[in-house]
């Protein structure tokens, strides 16, 4: 189960896929950075490593469910002569409640409620229904995560200990992100419109319509490259 130890082009392949899997894991912290920031301050460490615990299960599970993974991919039924694999139906469903939630979100934030119904709408929020959330959406970007490391890997056991570094390098991070995100309300902003985007851009892959990473990464990369310029000039 071990042999590729001694191999050479398995521990490149180990770090590239760790590498990876924390780029893919981006999209995830933001998620899951926003919600739990909905939460009272004192349960919201405690959301940030239930939620990333529950990414890293859900890709466990998946991994070692690699059969029927691979299964996900095969057509199940045409729509118009395009043809619907489970892992469509999983990203398209995945897709839709990212672009309904960031939505929602944006216009939470840009409505200006009052500090009093503020308080109200948090108190009405439980741990439970944040988790629950944040579980749906790890389905889905599990999902994309581990049919990535099947096409990177040959050995489940690189697989396996990619994604639990990439978690615990994504723990280490959340909590920082998760901080810097809500005290800069324009960085909310622009990280939930990023969700708009990935949410997006899964619909569309749902459908086969891929779209390069790269471009996508790019994008993000630059805007918040200008907003971080436009930061430092606020300061100043």
């Amino acid at each position: 189960m071990f042999e590729w130890i001694f191999s050479v082009e398995s521990w490149i392949a180990l770090a590239t896929l760790t590498a990876l899997e924390i780029v893919l894991g981006i999209d995830n912290i933001i998620f899951i950075s926003i919600l739990v920031g909905r939460l009272p301050e004192k349960e919201r460490n405690l959301g940030r490593s239930v939620g990333l615990g529950l990414a890293m299960g859900t890709r466990l599970i998946l991994l070692f469910s690699i059969v029927w993974v691979v299964g996900l991919t095969k057509p199940w039924f045409s729509i118009l002569g395009q043809e619907i694999s489970g892992r469509d139906l999983i990203l398209i469903g995945g897709g839709l409640f990212l672009l309904a939630k960031a939505t929602h979100e944006i216009h939470n934030s840009l409505e200006g409620k009052m500090e009093d119904e503020d308080k109200s709408a948090s108190s009405s929020i439980t741990l439970g229904s944040i988790l629950f959330q944040i579980a749906i959406l790890d389905i889905v970007f599990s999902l994309d995560s581990v049919i990535t490391a099947v096409g990177l890997a040959k050995h489940i056991s690189i697989m396996a200990i990619a994604v639990v570094i990439s978690v615990g390098v994504m723990m280490f991070a959340a909590k920082a992100i998760g901080e810097f995100v809500e005290n800069h309300p324009t960085i909310k902003i622009l990280a939930l419109s990023f969700l708009i985007m990935v949410g997006f851009t899964l619909v569309l892959e749902g459908f086969d319509v891929h779209i390069p990473k790269g471009y996508i990464y790019f994008s993000m990369a630059f805007s918040v490259s200008v907003e971080m310029l436009n930061l430092r000039l606020r300061k100043k």
